[in-house]
């Protein structure tokens, strides 16, 4: 337990400490996030924020792991670096998509291949279960996938103050105190680690932003949520570990976990696929975006979001072991879908009702 606070209050600590800097290093070389026409910010805003988060992580995770289970640490920090380095360089000189696709499946391809990450089997979903283990070529597609879906999904959520520093706490700290629990003390360390930093640098991240997160950041710590992800799963479902702290449906207590940037990675890219439009191409459809053109401001989208992220945990946990792995997913996809429904109505209903005022106030300024 006390490797458990002390985690959690160093990374806090120290990230707390360099951020100022980082931010005035950064406002003084011009390492800014200029506003564009879909952008949630008015103003030029430093976005090498996720510098101090790597930092944390790094230092921490290295101090306080313990001796003996380095070697299963050592590969997962490896691949952290690279992408960091992916990041750093994007933030900075604006990386192509095809070398930040590299990059990070460079460092997918270690966590799976050395790393040990992996998913080994379907653990129940659509119906496979312990008895079809997947063949080695196809344990390494579903695990690489698996990590290149929630990287990607974490670092879309990025959008407004406080968002992706929020979702990625509350995840951070469920994965962080149940690997604790279970005696995994290297993703433990690491789990809190993050949730330290990533509480630190939301101090600096709400409303007015001092700094983003940027791809530093988004791309380091979405990384680590797939790693914690898919280590839960497997461990969850093929461990010895007490019963008391074992998930009867350890996928979809994860993806209540993960799934505010998992629902609306999934939603953004079906929805720009219908329209006939590139799952890549950017636009103001993501659940950030529709809170904020309903009127709410960041931070009120932020607590709106995070909250929402605690009640699918909740009702996940509660309904574990009650309900088959397929009839939770579904509850939870149905209630988050009826949620995004509601939401987007409403946002087209405003949008409507404000281009109706426009003709009116039109009207009323022509001459009789």
């Amino acid at each position: 337990m006390l490797t458990l606070v002390l985690s959690l209050l160093m990374s806090f600590a120290l990230v707390y400490a360099i951020l100022p800097s980082v931010i005035r290093i950064a406002l003084n070389k011009g390492l800014v996030a200029n506003p564009i026409a879909r952008s949630s910010h008015e103003e030029a805003t430093p976005c090498i924020g996720g510098v101090p988060i790597f930092i944390g992580i790094m230092f921490t995770t290295l101090l306080l792991t313990p001796y003996g289970q380095w070697h299963q640490l050592q590969f997962i920090l490896s691949a952290i670096v690279i992408v960091f380095l992916v990041g750093i360089k994007d933030d900075i000189e604006n990386l192509s998509a095809l070398y930040k696709m590299v990059g990070i499946l460079v460092s997918i391809t270690i966590l799976i291949t050395r790393g040990e990450v992996q998913l080994d089997q379907m653990y129940g979903l659509f119906g496979w279960g312990s008895a079809d283990a997947f063949p080695r070529w196809l344990c390494f597609l579903v695990s690489g996938f698996t990590l290149l879906v929630i990287t990607n999904a974490f670092n879309l959520i990025d959008g407004i103050n406080g968002l992706s520093a929020t979702v990625g706490s509350i995840a951070s700290l469920c994965f962080g105190v149940w690997f604790f629990m279970v005696d995994e003390l290297y993703l433990g360390v690491l789990s809190m680690t993050t949730a330290g930093s990533l509480v630190a640098f939301l101090r600096f991240n709400v409303t007015p932003a001092k700094t983003f997160m940027g791809d530093t950041g988004a791309l380091v710590v979405g990384l680590l949520l797939g790693v914690m992800a898919i280590k839960f799963i497997d461990l969850c479902a093929t461990a010895t570990i007490p019963s008391k702290y074992r998930f009867a449906e350890p996928i979809a207590v994860v993806v209540s976990i993960l799934i505010i940037p998992l629902f609306d990675t999934i939603r953004v890219f079906v929805t720009r696929a219908l329209r006939g439009v590139s799952p890549l191409q950017p636009d103001r459809r993501h659940i950030h975006h529709l809170l904020i053109d309903s009127g709410y401001s960041h931070m009120e989208a932020t607590t709106i979001l995070g909250i929402a992220n605690l009640l699918f945990i909740s009702l996940a946990f509660s309904l574990d072991g009650l309900l088959g792995l397929h009839a939770l997913l579904a509850l939870m996809i149905g209630i988050a879908m009826l949620l995004t429904f509601v939401l987007h109505r409403n946002v087209r209903l405003i949008k409507a009702g404000h281009v109706v005022s426009q003709h009116e106030a039109v009207e009323l300024k022509q001459p009789a």
